[in-house]
């Protein structure tokens, strides 16, 4: 006598055709969840290494037409909304000066007091500056063409929020202290400029 031979049900082979599926599909989502994490984790990666939207400013030179071309660029980064900060430095700190001390420095001090420009409305010009008439050339000529002049350049960039920084180790050098400097600003070294500019998509040495 022959064994009779068991035939699977329909149910059971819709169960077995369905956890066959289900199989198949849950390792397809468990590899896409790996996949959309790893891919996650990648964006996240490249956007730390990418520089935030910020321009950073050293402003070395003393000269009226740099500072203007500092300014210039601080104050066009900061009305397109990005973060500025203008470190200044050396001869470029004249265009932070209010006033000329010389109280409690010492004879160097006085005399490098004395051969810097009182601020930004005294600062020469790195060309064509004929013993003092160049900037009152172009002053002249920056009126007629209505261009703001340094100075009122240094109060727009203040009220566009930049963030000007005073070197602390040149104003040492230069024999300038912080009563002879605009209030509101931040003092630094180079720490300070360093960690602003790995930050930055835009780094200026002018």
């Amino acid at each position: 006598m022959s064994d009779e031979l068991s035939h699977p049900t329909t149910a059971e082979l819709e169960a077995l055709v369905n956890a066959a599926v289900e199989k198949r599909v849950g390792a397809a989502f468990a590899e896409l969840e790996k996949t959309v994490a790893d891919l996650k984790s990648s964006v996240e990666s490249v956007r730390e290494a990418c520089p935030d939207d910020r321009t950073t400013i050293v402003a070395f030179s003393g000269d009226m037409d740099r500072l203007f071309a500092a300014l210039t660029i601080a104050s066009g980064s900061a009305a397109m909304g990005m973060d500025v900060s203008m470190f200044f430095t050396f001869w470029g700190l004249s265009a932070l000066k209010v006033r000329t001390t010389y109280s409690g420095k010492s004879v160097g001090q006085k005399m490098a007091a004395m051969m810097l420009p009182g601020g930004p409305a005294s600062v020469p010009t790195s060309r064509m500056n004929m013993s003092g008439m160049g900037p009152v050339f172009f002053k002249m000529l920056m009126k007629q063409k209505n261009v703001q002049s340094l100075p009122e350049m240094m109060d727009m960039v203040q009220e566009l929020g930049v963030r000007l920084v005073a070197c602390e180790m040149s104003m040492g050098v230069m024999g300038i202290s912080r009563e002879e400097l605009i209030p509101g600003i931040d003092y630094g070294g180079v720490a300070t400029y360093l960690g602003d500019a790995a930050r930055s998509k835009v780094t200026l040495f002018i």
